[in-house]
């Protein structure tokens, strides 16, 4: 080989390097460059899944600061809503309680007064007995003057003639006070009658705010609550109910306040699920056609009432209000029936007592009138029903006889002492009023608790289901007065402590044997 061809060679020997060291430099320069281009776009991702991260963030964060607000907002609604319902009811026993103290004060000032009189008549009777023995010493001596008898004669003839002046004194007397009763024994008659029965009256109630509607499955569920709520969201706008569906498995529970309006959703609910089409458009037409048969139903309740107690038609609006207590119940017991149950016995009391009877009637139908309005208006549901039939007119005896059975306003007649007695009747005969088992035991117990606490109690019974407190004390530890007196403290610690309907008879028995054995 030539030197030229090896010069050649060599000279294509180092081309051929230079070009593949040119490619090989290319290659990595392009290969530089996609990764240059790679991490650029892998940081644009991050840097975008970051942004949606942060957005996604900033709106979980949003939505949970929005529902614990809301649930904050509700909490302190529910609260302070806790509060005013406490703030009343504490208002109200304050009332009870300034009632009660002036109630005290006033029997304090009449015993007073009572205790001044007897103390004034035994001073009058000593005096008296003083006058009669210095008369008595002068007789004697005249008689043994004039008629010269022995002191024992004179003693015995005096004495014989202070036992006839003695005996007339007292037929007199008898005569006076048989004719007194005569004349005062029908008005005598009322008041102890009013006064007696009065001790049964008695305020319980307790009201069920919620119904409930057995589901078939969760397919009906579903269309209850629509899309997106939108169905029960209707359904609860229409009616002015709240539903609740998940608390209770195949159960929807309607709650509210408002009887009707609880009674009218319930019945819409029920066709909706019978009929399986559930849409706002067909939910507002079933809404409608039961309030308007509702509206119909409560005038004839009412009408129905008023026929049973044999009373004249009433405005329609004392009627409808009345038949709206069809839907009310308290302690279980329908609150119509109930108000019937109190007419009824009113007009016994009433013909017993030669009251109007059609006036009492009225008084007992409509003295829990109120209860059917007074979720509308503030106030206690007596106050509430007489200021109801006061503006339709009603008589001013039938109007102060219902605003006074509980005792927020005096009563100006009997109806209102016989309403609230023949009200504590209807509510607490056997039966009435339901009453769990345990419940019952436990004001068994705690009745004879409150008995056996009391210093000189040797045993106490409740007895007649709870209605009589028996206690039998140690004769050597309590007497007759103390008995007394034991029996006061007993009621007045009952009645501070327990919650029962109508009145509990406290009964002291004191007894004394002495025994002996003949030999």
């Amino acid at each position: 080989m030539s030197l030229l061809e090896r010069l050649h060679e060599i000279i294509y020997l180092l081309l051929g390097g230079a070009i593949g060291f040119g490619v090989l430099w290319w290659k990595d320069l392009t290969r530089r460059k996609e990764l240059e281009a790679q991490r650029v776009r892998f940081s644009q991702e991050v840097e975008l899944e970051k942004q949606a991260i942060l957005r996604e963030t900033r709106l979980a964060a949003n939505e949970e600061a929005a529902r614990l607000k809301e649930e904050t907002t509700r909490s302190f609604d529910n609260r302070r809503q806790e509060i005013d319902a406490l703030e009343k009811r504490v208002s109200e026993r304050e009332s009870l309680v300034n009632r009660q103290l002036e109630g005290l004060v006033q029997e304090e000032k009449d015993l007073r007064s009572q205790q001044s009189a007897l103390r004034e008549q035994l001073s009058e009777l000593d005096k008296r007995s003083r006058e009669l023995e210095d008369l008595i010493s002068k007789r004697r001596i005249s008689l043994e003057e004039v008629g010269r008898y022995s002191q024992d004669e004179a003693k015995k003839e005096l004495l014989h003639e202070v036992e006839q002046e003695t005996l007339k004194d007292a037929a007199s007397l008898s005569r006076n006070i048989i004719e007194n009763a005569k004349n005062s024994a029908e008005t005598e008659a009322r008041r102890i009658l009013s006064l007696a029965i009065q001790r049964y009256a008695g305020d319980h109630t307790s009201e069920t705010t919620t119904s409930t509607i057995a589901l078939t499955g969760d397919d009906i569920k579903g269309r209850i609550i629509g899309r997106e709520g939108r169905n029960i969201r209707a359904f609860e706008n229409i009616t002015g109910v709240t539903v609740l569906i998940d608390d209770a498995p195949n159960t929807v529970v309607i709650s509210g306040f408002d009887p009707v309006r609880r009674e009218i959703a319930r019945e819409s609910m029920s066709r909706l699920i019978l009929d399986g089409r559930i849409h706002p458009t067909r939910i507002e037409e079933v809404v409608n056609k039961v309030t308007e048969e509702m509206d119909e139903a409560i005038l004839k309740y009412g009408d129905e009432a008023i026929f049973k107690v044999g009373l004249a038609p009433m405005d329609p609006e004392i009627v409808r209000a009345l038949g709206r207590l069809k839907f009310r119940r308290s302690f279980s017991q329908n609150v119509l029936e109930h108000s019937i149950e109190v007419a009824q016995i009113m007009q016994l009391m009433a013909s017993e007592m030669g009251i109007d009877v059609t006036k009492a009637k009225k008084a007992g139908l409509l003295h829990d009138i109120g209860k059917s309005v007074n979720h509308e208006m503030e106030g206690a549901h007596a106050l509430v029903g007489a200021e109801l039939l006061k503006r339709y007119g009603e008589s001013e005896e039938v109007v102060n006889g219902v605003a006074s059975h509980h005792g927020e306003v005096p009563a100006e007649g009997p109806l209102g002492i016989l309403v609230s007695a023949a009200d504590a009747i209807s509510a607490s005969r056997p039966g009435a009023r339901s009453e769990s088992m345990a419940i019952y035991l436990n004001r068994l117990e705690k009745l004879e608790e409150i008995g056996l606490s009391f210093e000189g109690v040797d045993k106490c019974f409740a007895v007649q289901a709870g209605r009589e407190l028996r206690i039998i004390v140690e004769p050597g530890e309590v007497n007759d007065d103390e008995a007394l007196l034991l029996a006061k403290k007993v009621s007045r610690r009952i009645e501070d402590e327990l919650q029962y309907p109508g009145q509990i008879r406290v009964t002291v028995i004191r007894e004394t044997r002495c025994v002996d054995y003949a030999k």
